[in-house]
């Protein structure tokens, strides 16, 4: 019996070995997939112009240049755009953070008559493709006279941002329990004083985590940014579209843009991606 229950754990011992390295190499797959755009940017970024359309390219570095960053911010003004994206789309997330915080506490804590039909409109904006909605929009901020002005950007953005980030906060104030509010003011807090003390800062690391997406959709947002912006005030990436011209794309000088475009995406993930994890994580376990 003691030899037959030894196989039996030797088998499942190596089964759980066969299946962990399936994942792992799964995973790594999933890496390579993911990541190998990114090694192609920053390839791209630092080889030679003329290398960069070679119709035999090379997978690994054949050489290292600094030329494309200083050809990219000739072509045209860098910080100018990048400074309309950042403003852009800080302010995105600060009003979409206190107007969705607001909006997805009174769903989560309030009941009130239309509430389930709230919760179906915010689902069904979100359904709506964004390209559908140009026209509207841009007759809507032409009237208003907010065509070419980044508060109307802004305020596009919103529309499109807003819905994500109330859904997204419900579901993060749905798994703090009431109970912990109600025991607050059992001993003495008001209501508002039991959301700052008790729920905030568990909802903190879901807010983190909501801001970090929401500025990544109004940073990488283009096609607005287009279509309502005039040349003078371009973002970030419609001045990376200027590569393309009517002589063709000159691919280094894009890549080395790219790859400054994409610094403060990463430096904002670099400071906080503790509460990031957090944030993805809340909610798993519940009670």
């Amino acid at each position: 019996m003691s030899t037959l229950a030894g196989a039996a754990a030797r088998q499942k011992s190596v089964g759980r070995r066969k299946s962990r390295l399936g994942w792992n190499l799964l995973g790594l797959l999933v890496f390579v997939t993911a990541g190998f755009p990114l090694y192609w940017m920053l390839n791209t970024a630092f080889k030679p112009a003329k290398d960069a359309i070679d119709a035999d390219p090379s997978l690994l570095p054949t050489g290292i240049t600094l030329d494309n960053f200083g050809r990219a911010l000739d072509i045209s003004d860098f910080w100018g755009p990048v400074g309309r994206s950042m403003v852009v789309s800080l302010a995105v997330v600060v009003i979409g953070m206190v107007v969705g915080l607001l909006a997805a506490l009174a769903i989560s804590r309030f009941a009130f008559r239309g509430r389930k039909i709230v919760i179906v409109g915010i689902l069904a904006v979100q359904m709506v493709p964004l390209v559908a909605m140009i026209i509207p929009v841009f007759l809507l901020l032409n009237d208003l006279g907010q065509y070419d002005r980044l508060t109307g950007l802004i305020i596009t953005y919103l529309t499109f941002i807003l819905p994500f980030t109330v859904w997204t906060l419900r579901g993060f104030i749905v798994n703090i329990p009431k109970e912990l509010e109600e025991a607050a003011m059992v001993d003495g807090c008001s209501r508002t004083g039991a959301f700052l003390r008790v729920v905030f800062p568990l909802l903190a690391p879901g807010m983190v985590a909501t801001s970090v997406y929401g500025f990544i959709q109004a940073w990488n947002e283009y096609l607005y940014a287009l279509m309502l912006l005039s040349q003078k005030n371009q973002t970030a990436t419609v001045w990376l579209g200027n590569f393309t011209t009517k002589h063709g794309t000159e691919y280094a000088p894009m890549m080395a843009g790219a790859t400054m475009m994409a610094v403060p995406i990463v430096a904002l993930f670099l400071l906080v991606q503790r509460k990031m994890a957090a944030g993805l994580t809340a909610g798993a376990v519940k009670g």
